[in-house]
């Protein structure tokens, strides 16, 4: 028999003494048969396994709920990693529309920002034609306000001017329309701002046109045959 089977049995002889031990204070045949049907009646209710074969039957009943049990849990598991990579999916997806979403806006703003600004050229060459005019100044005084308010609203919405004349040039910030022969200053330096610049945070809204130093290149020979003939007449 399987291992399953002693517990059975050993219930089976410790019924069998205790029922013993009664028998043995019994008086009469009459007690005895009694005792008997008792025994009979709770020995028939115990349910053993017949055989080798239902130990077999329900080892493999067991190994099977096992097998089932594995596979459920390696489903699981592999829900649980899909699970996990579409949650990093969206989240990238996230980042990038929020990314798109966050350029979209400042490509706007900077268009918006530009238009602010051509404006703002229109205005300041409306007051320099006034003053040229002889306007009055209580009238000069209040368009230089306006233009004071300009440049309130520009700053706040972090536009500032970008550095021109006296300043190295710089082809990042600065687009030179021209150049002016220049011997007191280092070679291409800003000497002339034609239209102001502006920088959006670090990005550049509108380069500044400038004119820049260029160095005069002098013929010293020339120089010195003009200076002789000069000598000699």
């Amino acid at each position: 028999m399987g291992c399953g089977v002693d517990p059975l049995l050993n219930r089976y002889v410790i019924i069998w003494l205790l029922n013993f031990s009664e028998l043995s204070n019994l008086e009469g045949e009459d007690d005895y048969k009694e005792v008997r049907e008792d025994e009979m009646k709770e020995t028939s209710q115990l349910k053993a396994p017949e055989n080798d074969n239902d130990v077999i039957s329900l080892k493999a009943q067991v190994d099977a709920l096992k097998r089932d049990l594995d596979k459920t849990s390696e489903a699981s598991n592999a829900n649980i990693n899909k699970l996990k990579y579409m949650m990093a999916d969206f989240d990238n997806y996230r980042k990038q529309m929020e990314k798109h979403l966050g350029s979209k806006i400042e490509t706007s703003k900077a268009d918006l920002l530009l238009k602010f600004l051509n404006i703002k050229d229109d205005f300041l060459r409306a007051v320099e034609m006034a003053k040229q005019s002889g306007s009055e100044p209580v009238v000069i005084e209040g368009l230089e306000g306006i233009s004071r308010n300009f440049d309130n609203v520009l700053n706040s919405e972090g536009v500032l001017e970008i550095e021109t004349v006296s300043t190295p040039f710089d082809p990042n910030i600065h687009d030179a329309l021209g150049f002016s022969d220049r011997d007191d200053l280092p070679e291409n330096t800003v000497t002339t701002e034609i239209r102001k610049g502006y920088l959006l945070g670090n990005k550049v809204l509108r380069p500044a046109l400038v004119e820049i130093s260029k160095k005069i290149v002098k013929n010293i020979v020339n120089d010195r045959e003009n200076i002789e003939k000069e000598t000699e007449n």
